[in-house]
């Protein structure tokens, strides 16, 4: 009956020790861990005198060997899932606006262009390169293709005022 009571002494002065540096449940199953150690370990050892500081020690170590665990898997920096602040992923009325708007300056860009810069767009956007556009085109060189891209691009910026994003007309 002794033995049971030192043992109850025991664990609370473990978990008390143990939640002044970790979290209650973790304090709970740390005082857990050291009586189990104590009882297969350390059975020979009876006095109180010797169990507390023996216990303290081993909680000490066993609050350390969290401590390195949950730095190695990144503990310490994690953030709360409530804590980050997400974007709203929804369009809003002004960039619905805004797209609609650069879309049909585009549209009325590209139907001013010639038809070679027409269709060397038309087979950019199907995901041709410059080798395969140079063949369905029948450019001499690669670079006529090049000259050509740099041509129509900026032709289709002067058409839509000098500028992707503002309107200037």
């Amino acid at each position: 009956m002794e033995r049971e009571q030192i043992l109850v002494k025991l664990r609370e002065r473990i978990v008390t020790f143990a939640a002044s540096h970790v979290q209650g449940d973790i304090a709970e199953d740390l005082a857990q861990e050291v009586l189990i150690l104590l009882h297969e370990k350390y059975h020979h050892v009876e006095r109180l005198e010797e169990l507390v500081p023996l216990a303290l020690q081993i909680a000490r170590f066993k609050i350390m060997s969290l401590r390195r665990k949950s730095q190695r898997h990144g503990e310490y920096t994690q953030v709360s899932v409530t804590d980050i602040q997400l974007p709203d992923l929804e369009a809003n009325p002004a960039a619905l606006v805004e797209r609609k708007l650069m879309l049909e300056r585009l549209t009325q860009a590209v139907a001013q262009l010639g038809d070679r810069c027409r269709e060397l767009l038309r087979l950019k956007l199907q995901g041709k390169n410059f080798g395969e556009i140079q063949k369905r085109m029948g450019a001499q060189s690669i670079n006529t293709v090049y000259t050509w891209d740099y041509r129509c691009r900026q032709q289709l910026l002067d058409l839509m005022g000098g500028g992707w994003e503002t309107d200037r007309k």
